[in-house]
């Protein structure tokens, strides 16, 4: 008797938590084989009854990359949170693994270290780019199946995933990724504090990115929010880019300097909603040309422990 109560009680919270609201249905698929690691990707989708259209045209999938230094995946809750923020206002949202680069590698101090380093660094994000191109073959020819738009794309990423992100977007414009539909694009990308890493002098654009949302702390010790290398190796934060773009007359991008802050804007996703919302409602749904370029000088948004360089590869 008392185990069939306890059977009936556990069935009867099962049915609550699958009920509640914010409770996401997710999947799980194996998109690449790396040697011995499977790379998976993970998917969220929109909450049920969500409005999945924003005036008429659907909502994008939001691609997500997280960061960890290239040195480990390790979303906090903070990223979730994010997700079902996403998941309740109508988007999917692919939450995706690649390499980590930098595993186990221990850096010397200062630009000296930092020079030495540069090949590793510029390998560790190409190996993620790679496995990111990897994830999007996979969504092309599974899209009958899973029934995602691969075609509607907006890449998200936090520190090392955002460096991705901005480095695939740079690849992709600059013909150097092979095996995909002809004239295929991403519908955007949302940079928490990224920058692209390089060994042969700055980005070149030659032609405008896709709509770009940058985020980032101007006093950024982790993942610089201007420049960072010697001669043509480094890496190029927010600042740069956007200082570009601006130069070449891009006009579909956002930039957000957050005034004294540092790398804590990685972490800062489910903070920024409305600029967020604004950003996937004008610029990429509607394909509105709006170039914001703001300074934020907020004390009520958090910070935690300084990140740096050195402090991720002691």
């Amino acid at each position: 008797m008392f185990y069939l109560c306890g059977m009936k009680k556990a069935v009867f919270l099962l049915l609550i938590l699958l009920l509640s609201p914010g409770v996401r249905a997710q999947e799980r698929y194996q998109f690449a084989q790396r040697d011995t690691l499977a790379l998976y990707m993970d998917v969220y989708e929109a909450n049920p009854g969500t409005e999945t259209a924003f005036q008429g045209h659907p909502k994008p999938l939001i691609l997500f990359i997280v960061g960890g230094g290239f040195v480990r995946m390790s979303p906090g809750d903070y990223v979730y949170d994010w997700f079902e923020t996403l998941n309740a206002n109508g988007y999917t949202v692919v939450d995706i693994q690649y390499r980590q680069g930098m595993k186990g590698y221990k850096m010397g101090k200062g630009l000296s270290g930092l020079a030495k380093s540069s090949e590793r660094f510029y390998q560790s994000q190409q190996m993620a780019v790679e496995d990111l191109f990897d994830a999007v073959r996979f969504l092309i020819q599974k899209k009958e199946q899973l029934g995602l738009d691969p075609d509607n794309i907006v890449l998200a990423g936090s520190s090392a995933g955002a460096i991705t992100a901005l480095a695939a977007e740079n690849q992709l414009i600059n013909g150097r990724i092979p095996d995909l539909p002809e004239g295929f694009r991403f519908r955007g990308v949302m940079s928490f504090a990224g920058g692209i890493i390089g060994q042969k002098g700055a980005p070149k654009y030659p032609q405008a990115p896709c709509p770009t949302l940058l985020l980032h702390g101007t006093a950024d010790k982790a993942v610089a929010y201007n420049r960072l290398g010697t001669l043509r190796r480094g890496l190029w934060g927010s600042k740069y880019l956007a200082s570009k773009w601006e130069k070449q007359g891009f006009r579909n991008y956002c930039i957000y300097r957050f005034e004294g802050i540092g790398h804590d804007v990685a972490a800062y996703m489910n903070y920024l909603w409305d600029l967020e919302k604004a950003f996937l409602e004008q610029n990429v749904i509607l394909g509105n040309p709006r170039r914001v370029d703001a300074a934020i000088d907020d004390s009520s948004l958090p910070t935690w422990n300084q990140v740096s360089v050195n402090s991720i590869y002691r």
